[in-house]
């Protein structure tokens, strides 16, 4: 009874994630951090966060965008170190990717072709239903950025939103 008991606790208790680990083995790019350069965007965290943000992923299949994150827009200093706090709440498997726009846009039709692809990078984080995960991230250079899904339909279902780098 007891090793019953376990078992179901464990299936059932939500699961907490590292982003690197969770987004592994998969293409090779040259936009990606993992070239040994930095982003515009910056790069893993550089001393602790001064900060943390949570975000959450969802699904609202009762709105004009099924997919949804509960932030529409994110805002950091440039140099500024932050934990992202990323949960995701719904039903079904989402990830979160920060990077240029037209990055994205490159990746979103890599996955495209190929949906079960995972990734390596310190940006980005897949998330089955109920794990949760953090990115520590210094944030670079000032511009406007992009933050995403991009698993197939989930980008065009509006899970997207600008991210600035002030």
């Amino acid at each position: 009874m007891k090793k019953a008991l376990l078992t179901l606790a464990t299936l059932l208790a939500p699961t907490f994630v590292s982003a690197a680990g969770q987004h592994a083995g998969g293409h090779d790019d040259d936009h990606g951090p993992m070239k040994g350069h930095a982003m515009a965007l910056g790069s893993t965290a550089e001393g602790e966060p001064t900060r943390t943000v949570e975000i959450v992923m969802n699904e609202d299949y009762d709105a004009d965008s099924v997919y949804v994150f509960d932030k529409k827009e994110l805002d950091f200093a440039a140099g500024e170190t932050v934990r992202l706090h990323i949960i995701n709440a719904g039903e079904e498997v989402h990830e979160f990717v920060m990077d240029t726009a037209a990055a994205n846009a490159e990746h979103k039709e890599l996955m495209a072709k190929f949906p079960e692809m995972e990734h390596d990078d310190p940006n980005s984080v897949r998330l089955e239903p109920g794990q949760e995960a953090e990115i520590l991230w210094t944030f670079g250079e000032p511009g406007t950025f992009e933050f995403a899904c991009l698993l197939p339909g989930h980008y065009e279902a509006g899970m997207h939103g600008p991210l600035t780098v002030n």
